[in-house]
């Protein structure tokens, strides 16, 4: 199931970065589109791979580029309809950041991470890729932002943590840790939350 859910999360990572791409106007450059979608995609998971000591998977398996190509694919056929709610880019990025929380976390625990470390591994497996993507597209990085961001990520991967360690089974531990992150950032939206201002003295 892991393996599937990573699979999901490239593809719909792939679609965030491509729209974020078509967005700014850089459809005249396929290749342009294509490559923001690669690294959102991979660039989380490469980082947590390498402090892991691993090779990333999309090294050696050729699935993960063909789940980057059909988001590129679905994202050009229908980038009317989804550039036409603006927030598209949004949801697609908070699907994915529920989703790689989540992978990532599971992945370094499989590794013999400590718990509070893997829940670290998880945050980043999740934001990196659109730190990349944002700074790609000339856009201020969401984590330098006050909203509920990576905050999400962290409730996500703590949640699964406590449920691992009451027994709950694990999928359903995935779903439920999965939904709270998405649930924190849509939420946060809708409600206008935001972290706490830092005023200059």
């Amino acid at each position: 199931m892991i393996y599937w859910l990573d699979l999901i999360g490239t593809f719909v990572f792939a679609i965030s970065g491509a729209l974020a791409a078509w967005d700014k106007k850089m459809y005249h450059d396929i290749f342009g589109v294509s490559f923001t979608a690669f690294v959102t995609s991979i660039g989380g998971g490469t980082l947590r791979d390498l402090i892991l000591g691993l090779r990333p998977l999309w090294v050696s398996n050729p699935n993960y580029i063909i789940a980057i190509a059909l988001g590129v694919v679905v994202t050009i056929l229908f980038r009317v309809y989804l550039l036409r709610f603006r927030r598209s880019i949004f949801l697609f990025d908070t699907i994915g950041i529920g989703f790689y929380t989540v992978i990532g976390l599971q992945k370094a625990l499989l590794y013999g991470v400590h718990p509070w470390a893997a829940v670290i591994l998880g945050m980043i497996s999740a934001i990196f890729g659109g730190v990349i993507r944002d700074m790609m597209v000339n856009e201020i990085p969401l984590i330098f932002s006050r909203q509920i961001y990576a905050t999400a990520c962290l409730a996500g991967a703590t949640l699964f943590i406590g449920l691992r360690y009451a027994g709950v089974h694990e999928d359903w531990n995935m779903i439920a840790s999965i939904l709270l992150v998405i649930a924190i950032r849509l939420t946060a939206l809708k409600k206008g939350w935001s972290l706490p201002y830092l005023a200059k003295k």
